[in-house]
């Protein structure tokens, strides 16, 4: 007969969930100050020792700060970085940046794409060309679409990972209409077809399942969309001197 061992929770464990579960019941907000430490010692029925162990846990978990000769305070919660990505873009170099990211995420995804994606998948991938193909041909913004076709490829991934990354990050790469008319420069529609012809190349490589053609296709689609937004930049610049 086999007997299993309990595991213990030590008291500098116990000592920091009280505090814990403290900063949490009472509401403590960023800059609150805990009781001093002799108080602590006193409430909590612990030696300074198992108490500054405690701390020190919370500090590790960026719930606390302690200021020198000050105190011990609630700390400003950490930013995720999908907290982060989550914000609208605002600059171009926001959306720059953006697209760098993006390049070494769909990298990866495309290959995947390649290889995992089932008929019905690849038949996603069409109808999202012929719709974007379609706007382009009638002159109307086709950024939604632009974002569609991207997206049936993460999910041809069978990686809900990926999906999920794209649907964060995708549609603030894509606001080449809004910057133009916060800018005041009339629509491009030579951007348009050129990004159908890339499009068009991403697509070839997939049907073909032509892994590295895949990878070179979106790498060059991502690469010119930062270059189009530099270009955008300059071009904003020019438009306000």
């Amino acid at each position: 007969m086999s007997i299993q061992k309990k595991t213990k929770t030590s008291l500098p464990q116990k000592t920091a969930k009280k505090l814990r579960d403290r900063i949490h019941n009472q509401g403590l907000k960023a800059g609150d100050k805990l009781p001093t430490e002799p108080n602590l010692m006193e409430e909590l029925s612990v030696s300074r020792t198992v108490l500054r162990e405690a701390i020190a846990t919370l500090k590790a978990e960026g719930l606390v700060e302690a200021k020198q000769g000050i105190g011990v305070f609630v700390a400003e919660p950490k930013q995720d970085i999908l907290s982060s990505l989550r914000k609208n873009t605002q600059t171009l170099t926001d959306t720059i940046e953006s697209l760098e990211l993006r390049t070494a995420v769909e990298l990866e995804a495309i290959a995947l794409a390649v290889a995992r994606c089932s008929p019905a998948q690849e038949a996603e991938i069409y109808r999202c060309f012929d719709a974007y193909d379609k706007k382009v041909h009638n002159g109307e913004n086709a950024e939604q679409e632009d974002f569609e076709f991207h997206l049936a490829i993460a999910k041809a991934t069978n990686n809900q990972h990926f999906i999920d990354f794209l649907e964060v990050l995708g549609r603030r790469t894509i606001p080449r209409s809004r910057l133009r008319e916060e800018a005041g420069l009339p629509r491009d529609p030579e951007i348009e077809k050129s990004l159908n012809n890339e499009h068009k190349a991403i697509l070839d490589a997939i049907e073909n399942r032509d892994t590295a053609a895949a990878q070179q296709a979106i790498r060059v689609h991502l690469n010119n969309g930062s270059e189009r937004y530099r270009k955008l930049m300059r071009d904003i610049e020019r438009n306000r001197s």
